[in-house]
């Protein structure tokens, strides 16, 4: 990371950043324009603001006045992603992103106003944060393993050597299925753990009226496609599932010409350990035998690789307490079974204790039971949630803090 910035100037209207945000997206790891613009919102308050080398991460250390003199103060995390998705933008919102083939499809913009946000609420009570707050503004959620890097690059030791947080919070809006303002979360594993394979088959091209003299990767492919899901289906646990997707197959450029290669993308969520560890191995020997069978070669990436994201039980009950205090009550939905999507803030809560929550921010006008959920081209997230998210992200902040100096 590079060293502690000295910031200077007054409040920010969320709005207009979540949409100037919304309206030049930034994809992956690096992303200048989005940096610049939260630097530019957390100038003027009282932080420690360092900027990250492998990644456009920004990490800033907000230090509570109302600690006790004689103990070491605690330290609570909030995060927020920054990252678009490699989409056209069909929503038709006037602030609808000017890049073709980059949007805010997953409510990244939303996220990071709200921590925008609660950074100003929480310079606001300075004086009554009984430790210290670690912002963590994180790029490359979206497969490229942001969080794991910026933990990397010291996101967890922001605070001072060895002053890990207490605990961990992220908030994750979703355009569909829940009402706006409504949270929900679930103790234990709440979202799958997610691979992605990038899978190279090789064989032998040439002209497609001597197939004799071929060794077809086309043909091995498409057998791949089935054998695998096959294999999804009678090689795991029916309690301890697996999805398996192949997103994408690409070959060939004309119908007489064999090719030399073909290439799958495949899709893999898990919701244990167990379906965790077995699946790449398993899957990549599926592949293996095919490719034998047809007398090809195989090459597999592991190109993505996120943790289960697990929720601590108490960490959860606290999260709710929160919501209902801060948001009102029944605001808040316990979800009966783990939802499928991956998200790399795993990578944070398999080393500090936390919870995650979503935040319905399905406009008014919309049924949340029949509008476009996240990562589609015309999913729409209204700015009615952002003071939401904020507030409950400072409300996280201060009582956790209060609780982890009473305990």
């Amino acid at each position: 990371m590079t060293g502690p910035q000295t910031p200077s100037s007054g409040p920010v209207d969320l709005v207009r950043l979540r949409e100037d945000l919304h309206r030049e997206p930034e994809v992956g790891l690096h992303l200048p324009r989005t940096r610049d613009r939260i630097l530019a919102a957390l100038d003027g308050l009282p932080l420690e603001i360092t900027t990250g080398t492998a990644l456009s991460s920004v990490t800033a250390v907000l230090r509570g006045r109302g600690a006790a003199p004689d103990r070491t103060p605690p330290v609570v995390l909030l995060r927020a992603d920054m990252d678009a998705l490699p989409l056209t933008e069909t929503s038709g919102v006037p602030y609808a992103s000017v890049h073709e083939g980059r949007m805010h499809a997953c409510g990244h913009d939303l996220h990071t106003a709200m921590l925008v946000g609660a950074a100003g609420q929480l310079a606001e009570r300075r004086d009554e944060l009984a430790g210290d707050v670690v912002l963590m503004f994180q790029p490359g959620e979206e497969g490229h393993h942001g969080a794991r890097l910026m933990i990397e690059e010291g996101v967890l030791e922001a605070a001072g050597p060895g002053r890990r947080p207490v605990a961990a919070y992220a908030l994750h809006v979703a355009s569909a299925l829940l009402p706006g303002g409504v949270a929900l979360t679930r103790k234990g594993p709440l979202l799958a753990g997610g691979d992605a394979l990038r899978v190279t088959v090789r064989g032998r091209g040439g002209h497609d009226a001597q197939p004799q003299l071929l060794r077809d990767p086309i043909a091995a492919a498409c057998e791949m496609v089935l054998a695998l899901q096959t294999y999804a289906s009678r090689g795991f646990d029916p309690f301890d599932p697996v999805l398996l997707s192949v997103g994408s197959i690409h070959a060939g450029t004309s119908a007489n010409i064999v090719p030399d290669e073909a290439e799958l993308s495949i899709g893999v969520r898990t919701f244990g350990p167990g379906a965790k560890a077995q699946v790449v191995p398993g899957v990549t020997r599926v592949l293996e035998g095919v490719a034998a069978a047809h007398g090809v070669t195989v090459e597999v990436d592991h190109a993505m690789d996120y943790p289960v994201t697990v929720v601590d039980p108490a960490e959860a009950d606290f999260a709710a307490r929160a919501v209902e205090r801060t948001l009102g009550p029944g605001r808040l939905v316990w979800s009966p079974t783990p939802l499928s999507p991956s998200e790399d803030f795993s990578f944070v809560l398999d080393q500090v204790p936390g919870a995650m929550l979503f935040l319905g921010a399905c406009p008014p006008d919309r049924d949340p039971a029949k509008a476009s959920f996240n990562h589609a081209s015309d999913a729409v997230f209204g700015n009615e949630v952002l003071g939401d998210g904020a507030r409950l992200l400072t409300t996280l902040a201060v009582e956790r803090l209060a609780a982890a100096t009473a305990d």
